[in-house]
């Protein structure tokens, strides 16, 4: 790719840089291959728990004095933990990258996991438990992904009581020395910097920091579970979450699923706004989105309604998915298609977003992959594309998950290709 930088440096880390030397600001991701879907099935929890746990304390300064030196140098620092990495993001001036570096390299290299620190997080994750219970959404994500999913890909990144109550430090410890070293690391760096000088920060920084043996590349295997399954809970409205099976992010029908899901929920002019709530007031909100963990796609449709409404309401989600092959208009692609690109070129185009859009092309297709390349793309999807990928990748095996007072019909669900139990 013209201008960028891909390589893997000695000490192991594969990295890429996308210069752009008007930005006053230099940012940089650094994704260690570990997630919560490498966790043992005992220890749910544990990857958030460690990077949670990771900047409390290291062998040179405490937390407090850790987090004063990001402060000291007007570093933006964040990470998290998701289903296949844990990230480190840092937005920092160029004349301060190599600090920033250096003390992102302290934190990952040298921590101490403090126990008091790793007590204080277990009881800060008991407590989101708990307040998850109140956000009805929240819940239906946590169940139609387990059964989305499976067990390794699929489990809430906050683990369960049980687990938290059995997690130790020597856990975190283990986790950390197995799994966070060199050649399980990829970095993307963005903004006004000499290659160079981003290739040797990092070696000097990371070198001799464990294992410089690629590795981590490899899916987590998607263990998919078409059914139905209702959650009884006393609430006024009836949450409906369904998927089924998409593309992967490397796939050539992506953009065309991408758009896909643009016409269906790409703003308050898109389908299910307009179909669903507005000409028949079904729903409090709707929305469709996709999920792509490495080597899969899932699509997602998700309502809120009346339990009265909701039969009516998930046979008429799936109708406007069917109906698209039925009798999209140009009009509808040409506004999905436009709001795509000028998502890409006003909020995808800062430092940070530009950074993050190469760390994803390292993740997925393990190369840098020019932004022009995805939006001619999705600028070439046709009416007919659409209709092909709803004919070749139909929605025949669903996963649905209902929360609140009563299941769907089972006449209305085996209708529509779902069958299973409620409980």
């Amino acid at each position: 790719m013209t201008g960028f930088t891909h390589d893997v440096l000695p000490c192991g880390i594969e990295y890429g840089i996308v210069p752009l030397p008007q930005r006053h600001v230099v940012s940089f991701q650094i994704r260690v291959l570990a997630g919560t879907a490498v966790e043992p099935s005992d220890k749910a929890g544990l990857a958030r728990l460690l990077e949670e746990t990771l900047d409390k304390g290291t062998q040179q300064r405490t937390g407090r004095e850790l987090s004063d030196a990001f402060d000291a140098i007007g570093a933006a620092h964040s990470s998290g933990a998701g289903r296949e990495t844990t990230t480190l993001s840092c937005s920092v001036l160029p004349e301060h990258f190599e600090k920033a570096v250096a003390l992102n390299a302290e934190l990952l290299r040298t921590t101490t996991l403090p126990q008091d620190a790793l007590t204080v997080n277990i009881e800060l994750a008991k407590q989101e438990l708990d307040a998850l219970q109140d956000d009805p959404q929240g819940l239906v994500d946590k169940y139609i992904s387990l059964q989305a999913y499976g067990p390794k890909l699929g489990h809430h990144s906050l683990g369960e009581l049980e687990t938290l109550d059995c997690m130790t430090r020597d856990d975190l410890l283990a986790h950390w020395q197995n799994r966070f070293h060199a050649g399980n690391m990829i970095v993307s760096v963005s903004g006004p910097l000499d290659a160079t000088r981003v290739a040797d920060t990092f070696e000097k920084h990371f070198s001799g920091f464990g294992d410089p043996a690629k590795c981590g590349r490899s899916p987590v295997p998607v263990e998919f579970t078409p059914g139905t399954t209702h959650y009884e809970k006393e609430l006024e409205q009836e949450q409906i979450g369904i998927c089924w099976p998409g593309v992967e992010a490397t796939h050539d029908d992506f953009e065309v699923q991408q758009v896909i899901l643009s016409v269906l929920s790409g703003g308050m002019g898109a389908r299910l706004f307009t179909e669903v709530r507005e000409k028949q007031g079904l729903v409090y909100w709707v929305g469709a989105w996709q999920e792509n963990p490495r080597g899969a796609g899932m699509l997602f449709l998700g309502a809120s309604t009346t339990p009265e409404k909701a039969d009516r309401t998930y046979t008429t989600l799936l109708r406007e998915v069917d109906r698209l092959a039925e009798d999209i208009t140009q009009d509808e692609l040409d506004r999905a298609v436009t709001g795509i690109v000028a998502h890409r070129e006003t909020r995808g185009d800062t430092t940070r977003s530009r950074g993050s859009e190469l760390a994803n092309d390292l993740f997925f297709f393990g190369r840098p992959v020019p932004a022009e390349e995805k939006l001619a793309k999705v600028r070439a999807v046709t009416i007919d594309d659409v209709v092909r990928y709803l004919t070749e990748h139909p929605r025949d095996r669903l996963c649905v998950v209902t929360l609140g007072p009563r299941p769907l019909d089972e006449a209305a669900t085996a209708a529509q290709g779902a069958s299973g139990t409620a409980r």
